[in-house]
């Protein structure tokens, strides 16, 4: 693609990093930048700079907040003893727009991905462990995506808990299996987190 200015086409390869966006998108939402207000752009450019460099990761829970403990983790109306694991923010908000669930959640942040170099290690497991072994949580709920990395992240962290006394479960089966999460429908995902199941029947399944 032959671009005009060299600017353009600086803008335009960033924009095209972003997932999802090609070449011609990127060039599409950059000349509409060109079209706006000054300060429109500049709201933007600000915004992502704050998100950049203030943004925090939650204490608690690792989710992502403006401040060192999040909202929900702050919450006193919210039960302690019931954390819904996930992979990462998109889950706690497709969850928390079901109004279906009170408890607390632990990001992990990803999934257990040998072929992407994504190990244990690399995740937040060891913080969770660590929040079962203090007695502290009475049920644990495996919420990630019914995929196969999703099954053996679930399957890693039950063999390391599962000498604690806590109860496991994991969402019931009415999110379709390979299907995220964020694209589930929010009276699916409802019932799947109401409706959920001992972990080790899954195992079964």
């Amino acid at each position: 693609m032959d671009y005009s200015s060299k600017l353009l086409e600086n803008a335009v390869n960033e924009v095209s990093r972003l997932p999802g966006i090609g070449k011609r998108t990127a060039l599409r939402l950059v000349l509409h930048l060109l079209k706006q207000p000054a300060e429109h752009t500049s709201y933007l450019s600000n915004a992502l700079l704050s998100l950049r460099n203030e943004v925090k990761s939650c204490k608690q829970c690792h989710n992502i907040s403006d401040t060192e403990i999040c909202d929900i983790c702050s919450n006193p109306k919210r039960n302690r003893e019931l954390v819904c694991i996930v992979e990462d923010i998109r889950d706690v908000m497709a969850i928390e727009n079901t109004s279906q669930f009170q408890g607390l959640y632990h990001v992990l942040g990803g999934k257990i991905s040998p072929i992407e170099g994504i190990g244990p290690q690399n995740l937040m497991i060891d913080s969770l462990v660590n929040k079962v072994a203090s007695g502290e949580i009475k049920e644990l709920i495996f919420a990630l995506s019914s995929t196969m990395e999703g099954d053996t992240t679930n399957f890693y962290i039950f063999k390391q808990i599962e000498k604690y006394n806590i109860t496991t479960s994991t969402i019931a089966r009415g999110i379709a299996v390979g299907d995220e999460l964020e694209y589930a429908d929010e009276v699916t995902l409802g019932r799947s987190i109401l409706n959920r199941i001992p972990f080790e029947q899954s195992l079964k399944s």
